[in-house]
């Protein structure tokens, strides 16, 4: 006995709706399709770039530690980004290799700090972020107590980044977190926060924080570490002599000639 079509909806366009729920499926898939194909080329291609400025065996130890990073669920571009960096800036292969090492595993701290006190999973960014605050010295607990008391409804990735920004100009740790925790509290917009590392540059610059100007949003572009350069206030480096191996200069070299 065949089944009887309701006789409010006419053959005609229960065919129509069958063709266009077929249409919406397939669009749905292609769209699906285009994005995993995307997400493929695009780690094609870091690893590509990164075979192309490091030796073969540092890139490839290099991609699997980036990899071991994707599969879990930490930022594994923002790794890439900081290896091609580095190889542009001229750093030593094996120097950043052990960067990308140590920042895989910050990245693996930080967001078991954010997850503990915000009791969820941290987004990309605000790991990265936390990362890098480490980087500066702030420690897992710092980490944690942000996430617990800041607004549950803000992203942690600028307030992170600001806390960070502080420490390398000269806060402590706890002063930096207590700073953002009181603006947080307050609703300050991420510009605020940002604003209050131009205070304390301009309280305590010595020349060896980071440069005035560069935004909360900007931490994604990876940095060099922090033993990768000197700043322009340091001395030579270990082992080459302040006078750059010349004699001493004493004070005599433009006296005039003793009479005889």
């Amino acid at each position: 006995m065949s089944r009887q079509l309701p006789e409010f909806l006419p053959r005609g366009e229960l065919t129509n709706m069958s063709r266009i729920r077929r249409l919406l499926l397939q669009c749905a898939s292609i769209v699906f399709l285009a994005g995993t194909s995307n997400a493929q080329v695009a780690v094609k291609d870091g690893s590509a770039r990164l075979r192309e400025v490091l030796p073969a065996d540092v890139a490839a130890r290099v991609i699997e530690r980036i990899a071991d990073a994707r599969a879990h669920q930490l930022p594994g571009d923002a790794l890439e980004n900081r290896a091609l960096k580095f190889a542009a800036n001229g750093v030593d292969p094996r120097s950043i290799e052990r960067s990308i090492n140590e920042q895989a595993q910050r990245m693996e701290s930080a967001r078991a700090a954010l997850a503990s006190g915000r009791g969820s999973v941290p987004a990309g960014d605000e790991i990265e972020a936390g990362a890098e605050a480490m980087r500066k010295g702030v420690d897992g607990a710092a980490v944690s107590l942000l996430a617990k008391d800041a607004p549950r409804d803000r992203s942690l990735a600028v307030p992170l980044f600001v806390i960070g920004s502080l420490t390398d100009r000269g806060l402590s740790a706890d002063k930096a977190l207590q700073s953002v925790l009181d603006r947080l509290k307050s609703r300050a917009s991420d510009a605020d926060l940002e604003s209050l590392s131009s205070e304390v540059s301009s309280r305590n610059n010595s020349g060896q924080g980071r440069a005035d100007g560069e935004s909360g949003r900007e931490f994604g572009q990876s940095h060099r570490p922090a033993n990768s350069g000197r700043p322009a206030t340091a001395g030579p480096p270990a082992g080459v002599p302040g006078n750059a191996g010349k004699k001493a200069n004493n004070g005599n070299a433009h006296k005039p000639p003793p009479k005889k």
